[in-house]
């Protein structure tokens, strides 16, 4: 099963689309992803990562509905 997940980017880094990346906050947990699919993404952008890419922009609204389901299937650990 493929699973993407709702975070807020706080910062972006990279000259290149190839080399963009975002630090991306998923509940309290900062990740680096690759940004290249999503370039017209900027802070404070909420964005649905699948395997350390950045794949779609959502608003903020479907980002913690989503969030919120993940967490009542018990699956927000970042362990």
């Amino acid at each position: 099963m493929c699973l993407a997940v709702p975070g807020e980017l706080l910062s972006l880094s990279g000259k290149t689309p190839e080399t963009r990346t975002g630090e991306i906050d998923f509940g309290g947990v900062r990740r680096s992803v690759n940004m290249a699919y999503l370039p017209d993404a900027n802070p404070g952008d909420h964005v649905m990562v699948h395997v350390g890419f950045g794949i779609a922009v959502v608003d903020e609204a479907e980002a913690q509905r989503l969030w919120d389901l993940l967490e009542e299937i018990g699956e927000t650990g970042f362990d």
